[in-house]
């Protein structure tokens, strides 16, 4: 059995899963702001789940990762700096651990399910923007820690980080609703307008054959998928071709499943034996 650990701002997904990438078990816990409880919490639900023999596991974070030392250096939505989080996640599940961030482990999940693409943008619109790209299905090492949603973009006159503007968060600032009550033409036009610059900038940088939205925004593809189009097409130049366009297939455990692709690739001698 393989593990996945989906460490969130506000919750925490722990899942047992299969060689071939089926969820046999599952768990939440509420994300500790102090870490030292992180790493309790997580030891008490690793404890009482039914399955505990693990061959790898994987752990997804919100932030930026020191990948040759399996630290996290900074989260975004939480006070944690410069944790051992690869090595104290092994002292308790007990195998070997891959340390990743949780928007580059989307992005392979959502990625693999299109194997015709040989460069993949995986874009998650939510709370905030997180960005991730995938060639010849694994992730682009050299763009590991890119942080699309970072971007500054010009907005009202001034360099503005793009997540600022376009991201679930700057949409409920701006409507005061949740997207999910969003409905008229005219707003998701807005959000159209707001999410075509930045990418277009990704576009510009990565050339991608193509880009798959994910997160609660992405969720609400069918409602703004067609306004977006049109607003990069205005945007499109010959050396900047704007690619397909598409929806996450499974927004909610992509995550997970980036995690099982990514013990496969890093432990390719324990998928052999599991």
């Amino acid at each position: 059995m393989y593990l996945g650990i989906d460490i969130g701002g506000t919750k925490t997904l722990v899942a047992v899963l299969s060689k071939a990438g089926k969820v046999v078990e599952s768990a939440k816990f509420p994300t500790p702001e102090k870490y030292s409880n992180f790493l309790l919490e997580l030891a008490h639900t690793v404890h009482h789940l039914e399955h505990r023999e693990f061959q790898a596991a994987a752990v997804a974070a919100p932030g930026r990762i020191d990948h040759k030392r399996g630290v996290v250096l900074d989260l975004g939505n939480l006070p944690w700096h410069n944790e051992q989080v690869q090595a104290d996640c092994e002292k308790i599940v007990k195998c070997p651990v891959v340390l990743e961030n949780d928007a580059k482990l989307a992005g392979l999940g959502e990625a693999l399910l299109h194997p015709d693409a040989q460069t993949a943008l995986y874009v998650t619109v939510s709370t905030g923007i997180g960005t991730g790209v995938v060639r010849d299905g694994r992730l682009d090492a050299t763009l590991s820690n890119m942080e699309g949603g970072h971007m500054l973009l010009p907005f009202k006159g001034k360099l503005t980080k793009w997540e600022s503007f376009a991201s679930g968060k700057a949409i409920y600032n701006h409507f005061g609703k949740k997207a999910v009550d969003i409905h008229d033409e005219a707003s998701w036009r807005y959000v159209a307008r707001n999410l075509a610059p930045g990418f277009f900038q990704m576009i510009a940088i990565v050339q991608p054959d193509l880009i798959i939205i994910g997160g609660s925004i992405g969720s609400y593809f069918d409602r703004y998928g067609a306004y977006l189009e049109e607003e990069l097409n205005k945007l499109e130049v010959p050396m900047v071709p704007i690619p397909r366009i598409v929806q996450a297939q499974r927004p909610e455990e992509a995550v997970i499943y980036g995690c099982h692709a990514l013990i496969e690739q890093t432990f390719p001698h324990h998928a052999a034996s599991a």
